[in-house]
């Protein structure tokens, strides 16, 4: 008899801790242990996992994603491709916020948006549970998909960029435009269609007009994967097809402007083929910001709104080549 109720005490508090943990992990915004896996960040992407302090040097990798759960002000998970601007960006918004630390994770936004549906991360074996702060993409699509889950309510554009072809420096192959990609004697590095913002809403739209989408894609929608004989499609492609592009793996692929310019600027020997506007579609690339509703640090969330918004925080991504919102873009409203 004794054994039995100490069996019926013990189920009784088991299923107490695990009413506990699950409110706990809802209040944080993390998924509860077992219900979900946490989206997965490829292998070897520690520069794009970040925690700047309040004061003294960043730090990179599993220690970042440690201590931007424990430790931080302020979490940003922002679309990749600005990845090579958010040191000065976090800098400037941390001289204006005195004493906010700040993690920060540059990744493909879809990938991004996944993780906080999923309520965290798995990295190199382990996993990092919780949710950003503020969320930024390329495209306004994946800010509804987290307001449909009930998780962001308001959004600003804050800046907006266009597509160019990236090849090797002096232009070996002689790439003009959209159509040379299919080009039997050219080999590509493409962004994936699966969480790449670049190729989901973009890229992927134009070579579809030129109809070359399925010759590049040979049907496949995949990451870090060779669809064709003749193209890669990337997990992170900002870091990937200068790379490619150098090691001789890859005549071209399709990026956003600010990436050549930031690949030259660290020396790569690369170079810009320039889109005429149907195909480059600066009118309708927009960057897309806003806080995460549960979010428990509002105040710096909001803080580093209205940084973006600012003379200052417009400035900085200018001089890496982005163009800037306007008073109205930069004005929070409802997503729609």
């Amino acid at each position: 008899m004794r054994n039995k109720a100490l069996g019926v005490c013990r189920v009784l508090l088991i299923g107490f801790l695990a009413l506990i943990s699950a409110t706990a992990n809802a209040q944080s915004g993390a998924a509860p242990a077992g219900t979900a896996a946490f989206a997965q960040i490829p292998n070897g992407k520690d520069t794009d996992l970040k925690f700047h302090p309040a004061s003294g040097k960043h730090v990179l990798g599993a220690d970042a994603l440690t201590r931007m759960q424990q430790e931080a002000g302020l979490i940003l998970w922002l679309a990749g491709n600005q990845f090579f601007a958010m040191d000065d960006v976090v800098h400037a918004f941390q001289k204006a916020n005195a004493g906010i630390s700040v993690g920060l994770i540059t990744l493909p936004p879809g990938l991004l948006a996944d993780a906080i549906l999923a309520g965290g991360w798995r990295y190199e074996g382990k996993d990092y549970p919780g949710r950003p702060d503020v969320y930024a993409s390329v495209n306004l699509g994946h800010l509804q998909k987290l307001r449909q889950s009930g998780l962001m309510d308001s959004y600003a554009t804050y800046m907006h960029n266009e597509l160019q072809i990236m090849v090797a420096k002096g232009n070996p192959k002689r790439v003009l435009g959209i159509g040379d990609l299919a080009r039997a004697d050219v080999k590509t590095s493409m962004p994936n269609p699966v969480n790449e913002g670049i190729m989901q809403f973009y890229a992927r739209k134009v070579l579809e007009r030129h109809n070359i989408w399925q010759q590049i894609s040979g049907g496949k929608e995949c990451v870090s994967c060779q669809t064709t004989a003749n193209n890669w499609f990337t997990a992170v492609h900002h870091r990937e097809t200068p790379d490619r592009i150098r090691q001789g793996t890859a005549d071209a692929g399709i990026v956003w402007k600010t990436e050549v310019i930031e690949a030259v600027r660290e020396g790569a020997q690369v170079e810009a083929v320039q889109l005429p506007p149907a195909d480059n579609l600066r009118d309708e690339v927009s960057y897309a910001v806003g806080p995460l509703r549960s979010s428990p640090r509002q105040s710096a969330a909001a803080a580093y709104l209205k940084f973006l918004a600012s003379t200052e925080g417009q400035a900085v991504y200018a001089h890496y080549g982005f163009v800037s919102g306007t008073a109205d873009e930069l004005r929070l409203k409802p997503i729609p």
